[in-house]
């Protein structure tokens, strides 16, 4: 690993938080908060420590496949134990642990919780809180990459180690030009669903707040309750078409921008995405109905709702789905092994892989009566490389296997199965709520501190799907 250049790219990384850092001083000063020290002080660490860094390496050659893996990844840590100095710092959560968890969850889109009461935060720490879902959502790296030159040299690796999805997308012949492209998408339908927020009656520092959740497929909110808190139809259906929005593949939206808006339906994984929260929705409200939880109409409203929130891995709620029928829990947890699609900010397994891997066993299963046939798998109509169905299949094996080891590590610490498989599941798929003791009522802060550390690593392992932070626990990685 060529650490002079890896140790400058990871110093304009923290450099660039630690500017964004600084914003929460805003909203800190407008409130009157006693926040804003620790903010400042955090925000003046961060980028200090970020400028050391880019001053003192001195680079002579550029980025290495390695360089990238391990930039990407130590990037995210570092993000993550910086972006927990303001939480630290002022005291609302006194535990170090307990900042880092609270940090990595907002970087890696995840919303999971150690808060019991969202309101007794202050204002200034609320917004950093749903502005690490905001970066980390489209990647903090492919962020520095548009807006930081610097960083332009190997950036196509650090472009296909971040970007979520088999098989990255790009927009442009230049890598940077892509960062921006998807960026400018993304702040885009950021300030219209903004807008749409504030007219829905919530103040500026709520709807930015509750946008930066909802775009980031994150679910970081400034209530308690979550979404439930606004007492608001509008608003739900609001963050419902943004969560969608969300989780899809962004260069749909950059092609429907530029006049394209057939680019959706032709696209197999857009029309497979919309089928699974259609048909799962109507299963959600009939279970629902038959129960006696709800009548017909909030049936709908809640079961579409949390199937859009829980497909695109967002974790929004506005129901105690923990207290609905069993039937209604295991569709839930179904969806949490989807999630969004490829190239959007939802996180785990993602449609693409889900539709590849359906299209091959159909293969497989026309190959025993016809064993000598060539039969390609395709995706709108071009065939996917048998490369890319092998990654996919070694990616399955791997977060299974993830999820299997680290529910029987959660269980050893005491943790019941309910719990402990879907705290696991909730980390990896970067969903947040789970079930039983992690419920949408509950939160993590009694997990062990042991716990917390290794659900904090199932975060980074799903955001960064797999495979770029296991490489760096490989021997090959460190020859």
């Amino acid at each position: 690993m060529n650490i002079p250049v890896v140790g400058r790219v990871l110093g304009f990384i923290l450099l660039f938080v630690g500017l964004f850092m600084a914003l929460p001083a805003l909203f800190a000063w407008f409130y009157g908060g006693d926040d804003i020290n620790a903010i400042l002080i955090s925000a003046g660490l961060t980028a200090g420590a970020g400028g050391l860094m880019a001053l003192v390496f001195r680079p002579k050659d550029e980025l290495r496949v390695r360089d990238s893996f391990a930039v990407v990844a130590l990037g995210w840590i570092l993000a993550s134990a910086f972006g927990a100095l303001p939480f630290h710092i002022s005291g609302a959560l006194s535990s170090f642990t307990d900042a880092f968890f609270e940090s990595m969850s907002g970087f890696t889109t995840t919303g999971a919780t150690i808060l019991t009461r969202i309101e007794d935060l202050p204002h200034g720490l609320l917004f950093w809180r749903s502005l690490t879902h905001w970066l980390g959502g489209m990647g903090i790296i492919i962020l520095s990459l548009a807006i930081l030159p610097m960083i332009g040299v190997g950036g196509t690796q650090l472009y296909k180690v971040e970007m979520p999805g088999p098989m990255p997308d790009k927009l442009a012949p230049r890598v940077r030009e892509t960062a921006k492209t998807l960026w400018g998408v993304y702040a885009l339908l950021s300030a219209v669903e903004t807008a749409l927020l504030l007219a829905g009656g919530l103040n500026l520092h709520e709807a930015l707040c509750q946008t930066f959740g909802t775009m980031a497929t994150g679910g970081f909110s400034t209530r308690t309750a979550s979404i439930a808190g606004f007492h608001s139809v509008f608003v739900e259906a609001v963050v419902i078409v943004f969560m969608l929005l969300a989780g899809t593949n962004f260069t749909l939206h950059f092609y429907s921008l530029r006049g394209k808006p057939s680019s959706y339906w032709k696209s197999e994984e857009f029309r497979f995405y919309l089928g699974i929260v259609a048909v799962f929705s109507a299963l959600l409200a009939v279970n629902n109905v038959l129960a006696g939880a709800y009548k017909a109409g909030e049936a709908v409203r809640h079961s579409v709702f949390q199937a859009v929130s829980i497909t695109t891995t967002t974790g929004f709620t506005t129901a105690d789905f923990g207290g609905w029928p069993p039937a209604g829990q295991l569709i839930l947890l179904f969806l949490m092994f989807i999630g969004g699609c490829a190239g959007s900010t939802g996180g785990s397994i993602k449609v693409l892989r889900v539709v590849i891997i359906l299209k091959q066993g159909l293969v497989e299963l026309k190959k025993l009566l016809h064993p000598r046939a060539v039969i390609p798998v395709r995706i709108d109509g071009k065939s996917v490389p048998p490369g890319v169905v092998i990654n996919i299949l070694g990616f399955l094996f791997l977060y299974l296997g993830l999820l299997v080891l680290s529910t029987l590590a959660m269980t050893l610490m005491g943790l019941d199965l309910v719990t402990a498989f879907s705290a696991v599941t909730a980390s990896i798929g970067n969903i947040g709520p789970g079930l039983g003791g992690v419920g949408p009522a509950e939160h993590y802060g009694h997990i062990p501190l042991a716990g917390k550390w290794l659900l904090s690593f199932c975060m980074l392992a799903g955001r960064l799907e797999i495979y770029t932070v296991l490489v760096l626990l490989t021997r090959d990685f460190w020859k």
